[in-house]
């Protein structure tokens, strides 16, 4: 179980419109539903659902639920950077646990080993390789945002900032889904 001493909010990016993949990855069920579930069982208080692409009809696949909000990014178009800074401009609490909705499958042991180790900006890697999750301490979050254009997330931030990277690919390959397998 992870530790309770901070109150997190997970952020789930889910607004792209999927181009590679060939449609958005928010309506491939059941991913926005397993990456809510992984942030909530990973021990966040709340989670923020970031929609673009499709978002009236991604709205649908969110997890009814207290807890979990959805949030329309309006420049999603722009990329990654503007899905990121829509999320947290959203989120509340102490820090947030940032996810692609498009990593299926990824165990809580991953938001566990990020929780146990220290540090205000810690990143999952896999084989040394960065990914997701992210954590990010609210004293970030503006800063963080400041620097978030277009398709940019927040690596170059991240390492400018002392990320503490945590390796986790002994427990899964950190892979994201970018090719339909219809």
């Amino acid at each position: 179980m992870p530790p309770t001493h901070a109150s997190l909010c997970g952020i789930v990016l889910a607004a792209g419109a999927g181009t590679r993949h060939g449609s958005p990855k928010a309506l491939v069920v059941p991913w926005l539903a397993d990456a809510t579930r992984l942030l909530l069982d990973g021990g966040c208080d709340r989670v923020v659902v970031v929609l673009g692409a499709a978002a009236q009809e991604a709205r649908g696949l969110v997890p009814d639920d207290e807890r979990v909000t959805a949030v329309v990014a309006d420049r999603w178009a722009d990329g990654l950077g503007e899905s990121l800074r829509t999320g947290l401009a959203h989120a509340t609490g102490d820090a947030a646990v940032v996810t692609l909705v498009d990593l299926p499958g990824t165990p809580t042991s991953v938001i566990e080993r990020l929780l146990a180790r220290t540090g205000d900006l810690r990143q999952a890697v896999y084989g040394g390789r960065p990914g997701h999750p992210v954590y990010i301490a609210a004293g970030h979050w503006a800063p963080l945002a400041e620097t978030l254009h277009g398709d940019r997330g927040a690596r170059a931030y991240l390492l400018q900032h002392g990320v503490v990277e945590v390796e986790c690919g002994d427990v899964h390959d950190g892979l994201d889904e970018d090719v339909s397998r219809t």
